[in-house]
């Protein structure tokens, strides 16, 4: 009998449970440490196995447009090798091994389609909504779950009852991501109503809210329009005190207009940019804050929760 064929994955998730499994065995075989994952030893060894026609065979930085992050490039011999790379540029190790994650997830989702390069930019590393594009947010999704498992992510944040900035530090060093990437994944598994706001300049760049938030009309339309960040927010103030990293108590009419906020901020080497983490009382308003009161003849759209909206929906 001829040897059974082996059923490959074809979703990001179910590629990034295959090859986080094959990781955790080998580790625990060998008593090495799980974490970081190592995503250039990854993507060599793995895609020679399971691909040996079409390997990645070069794992590297590159100077790149400074307006691309990464990119996933076949050799130009016609030898069916790949190359995945970084922006040289880049000097966060999180940011690099996020971008290798990202781009190794091109190459076991995209590649077949059209066989050209993949070029990501900077705004592609953080899409994580397909609105925006699917392919970039399939890419994203995997990297996000091969270098941080659900498994080991949610014992790590488990007891998070009203995290700040701070809290997701030792996560950045133990999955080699930034901050950026943690609470992102964070914010998608928590039941906790909590946002992160990205902003640059005094304004509004991009947001993410939680499941949990979105459902009580929380978001900011900062992809629609220039949306100034509020005047006594942490981060308008640019506090960066210790205070602010631990995070603050803002009262009503800061971020919400009915609502107190925990507020804490972290100014990311990201290109100027600061990050806010927002965590909003578990009770939220009763229905959305976008239908005006009866007898109200108030614009809806100024109320502060109307304004607000995941940036990339």
């Amino acid at each position: 009998m001829g040897q059974k064929e082996i059923k490959l994955p074809t979703t990001a998730m179910g590629w990034a449970a295959r090859l986080s499994k094959i990781v955790k065995i080998v580790h625990d075989a060998h008593g090495l440490d799980r974490f970081p994952i190592k995503v250039a030893d990854i993507a060599r060894d793995f895609t020679a196995n399971v691909y040996p026609n079409a390997p990645i065979t070069l794992v590297d930085g590159r100077t790149l447009s400074k307006n691309f992050e990464g990119a996933l490039i076949p050799k130009p011999d016609g030898s069916g090798e790949w190359g995945i790379f970084f922006n040289s540029g880049i000097v966060s190790p999180g940011r690099i091994n996020f971008t290798l994650a990202h781009e190794l997830g091109h190459y076991l989702l995209h590649r077949q389609l059209s066989g050209d390069s993949i070029f990501c930019a900077k705004r592609d590393l953080w899409t994580w909504n397909s609105d925006y594009g699917r392919i970039e947010a399939e890419a994203n999704k995997f990297s996000s779950f091969l270098l941080m498992p659900l498994d080991d992510f949610r014992l790590q944040t488990n007891g998070l009852n009203r995290p700040s900035v701070s809290d997701f530090d030792r996560l950045r060093e133990r999955y080699a991501v930034s901050v950026t990437a943690v609470i992102l994944k964070w914010l998608e598994i928590t039941p906790k109503r909590a946002m992160i706001v990205i902003s640059r300049d005094g304004f509004i760049d991009w947001s993410w809210s939680s499941e949990a938030l979105l459902k009580t009309g929380v978001f900011f339309r900062a992809k629609q329009e220039t949306t100034p960040l509020p005047e006594e927010s942490l981060a308008a103030k640019q506090d960066m005190s210790a205070e602010a990293i631990t995070g603050k108590v803002l009262p009503e009419g800061v971020w919400a207009k009915k609502e107190p906020v925990f507020e804490s901020v972290l100014y990311s080497e990201y290109h100027s940019m600061t990050i806010s983490l927002l965590i909003f009382p578990d009770e939220g308003p009763w229905r959305p804050t976008w239908i005006s009161d009866p007898g109200d003849d108030s614009d809806p759209l100024e109320d502060t929760f109307s304004r607000m909206q995941r940036s990339s929906r």
